[in-house]
């Protein structure tokens, strides 16, 4: 049955990497796929191409709150527009925009739902928001955090703080959300990537998941953003793949800016053992 597979993240935290993953794994790419096809078969929930349809006016002339009831229509029309799963980035928290649910459970067929260690996301989002490090991680603890829009699009995502985004997608322990760890994707690909192929039965040969891991290494990413551009690069950042390592924050951060981190946010990072 057609539905959206929602890839879900607090912003900076894989997400772009697994669309890059499932996108050539399910064409099975003979060639790593260009970074825009990558968003064609992977595409973003605030796509505007979504929501203006549903408008008689210009979506730029919507106050946020318009944005908000438009929501879960757009999602319902996404899926009405495709006879398969789509697999659908979106940075939102699991709960509610100006009194209107965030996503439809109409539309939605099940979740990938990606963590990593606030501490290394406050330093790539920091640079993706074009913020300081401390005026970061203020924004990571606040519930009323929004996602800049990215060129080419106004509609703003609901992000909430980092705890609350966690907590919002986790809490439920229902079987249509698969969650997975960042760094774990780091240290095992082949497992963690394949046991997700498998999950969602969109592939269970090994040299085909392995090829798609191949396909979507950072360093070939990054080289191709060097080559093509990338259309969601912020307007901030000067690249959108940065360093995709692990553990960066042991050298970047202050002990006080760490301690902030840990105190904000200290009950799921224990829940998922970063503490």
């Amino acid at each position: 049955m057609p539905g959206i597979l929602w890839l879900a993240s607090y912003p900076k935290s894989g997400n772009t990497w697994m669309r890059a993953f499932l996108a050539n794994l399910i064409l099975d790419a003979t060639e790593p796929l260009p970074l825009q096809r990558i968003g064609q078969i992977c595409p973003s929930e605030p796509a505007e191409t979504w929501f203006q349809p549903l408008s008689k006016r210009p979506l730029s002339e919507l106050k946020p709150r318009e944005i908000a009831a438009l929501r879960p229509k757009a999602q319902e029309r996404a899926v009405s527009l495709n006879k398969n799963v789509i697999p659908m980035k979106t940075h939102s928290y699991f709960g509610e925009d100006y009194g209107q649910p965030i996503f439809s459970m109409q539309a939605t067929l099940g979740a990938i739902y990606i963590i990593r260690d606030p501490r290394d996301v406050v330093l790539s989002a920091a640079d993706h928001f074009g913020k300081s490090l401390d005026e970061m991680i203020a924004k990571m603890a606040d519930p009323a955090s929004l996602a800049v829009a990215m060129p080419g699009t106004i509609v703003h995502e609901l992000i909430s703080s980092w705890s609350n985004h966690i907590e919002s997608w986790t809490k439920w322990n229902h079987p249509g959300i698969y969650t997975v760890r960042y760094e774990d994707l780091l240290a095992d690909p082949l497992d963690q990537f394949g046991r997700i192929a498998r999950r969602f039965g969109i592939a269970k040969d090994t040299a085909r998941i392995e090829r798609a891991i191949d396909h979507a290494d950072f360093k070939r990413l990054k080289k191709m953003e060097t080559e093509e551009g990338f259309t969601e690069r912020s307007l901030h950042s000067q690249r959108f793949f940065r360093s995709g390592k692990s553990g960066g924050w042991r050298e970047k951060l202050t002990a006080e800016q760490v301690s902030r981190l840990e105190q904000d946010h200290g009950a799921q990072m224990k829940r998922f053992d970063y503490l």
